[in-house]
């Protein structure tokens, strides 16, 4: 049996646990952008249900132009708003540079990939990055986006502080409270 015929026997008995046709809309009005590291079982480590949430995963967890296409979709046709990043630790985009992989792709099928791997060494940097290219494209309604590291050795999930995150003063509609002054 091989290994896609033991998932379509799985399917036959998660049947019995399927909850049924569910909105479109994700229920929380959330998408989650994440590493496809097999490592990270999403739905329990964020306290999710089938249907509470917009999954988009690729190799590193990096915002690329179909991430943004989705989450464009994900907000504008579907109504989520918030976005949680998900990246994580011992990552194997930190394992290789852009070149190194792209030269193994080339040197085992003869032909250099027209992508870019965007490998990265530090992961927190690669998670600030990754709001920042949210933040600044014009095409989605986010409220709320935030970035996350999970440690696949311990199974904590750690946020990632963003500098460029407006104070909660700045959220009350000034970069301070009236008549303060910076450092007071």
């Amino acid at each position: 049996m091989t290994e896609i015929d033991r998932m379509l026997a799985a399917n036959e008995a998660w049947l019995d646990e399927f909850p049924g046709d569910l909105p479109v809309a994700p229920a929380r009005e959330v998408a989650v952008v994440a590493c496809m590291d097999s490592r990270m079982p999403l739905f329990g480590m964020l306290g999710l249900d089938v249907g509470d949430a917009h999954v988009i995963r690729n190799a590193g967890g990096v915002v690329t132009e179909d991430t943004l296409r989705s989450l464009a979709i994900s907000q504008h046709v579907l109504g989520s708003r918030a976005v949680v990043l998900v990246h994580h630790t011992d990552c194997g985009l930190n394992k290789a540079t852009d070149q190194e992989v792209a030269d193994l792709v080339e040197r085992t099928t003869g032909h250099r990939p027209p992508w870019v791997a965007r490998t990265f060494t530090d992961v927190d940097a690669d998670v600030r990055e990754s709001i920042r290219l949210i933040r600044e494209t014009p095409y989605l309604l986010s409220t709320e986006v935030r970035g996350t590291v999970y440690d696949v050795a311990s199974g904590r999930l750690r946020e990632v502080e963003d500098p460029a995150a407006p104070h909660l003063s700045e959220a009350r509609g000034g970069s301070l409270q009236q008549g303060q002054e910076q450092g007071s």
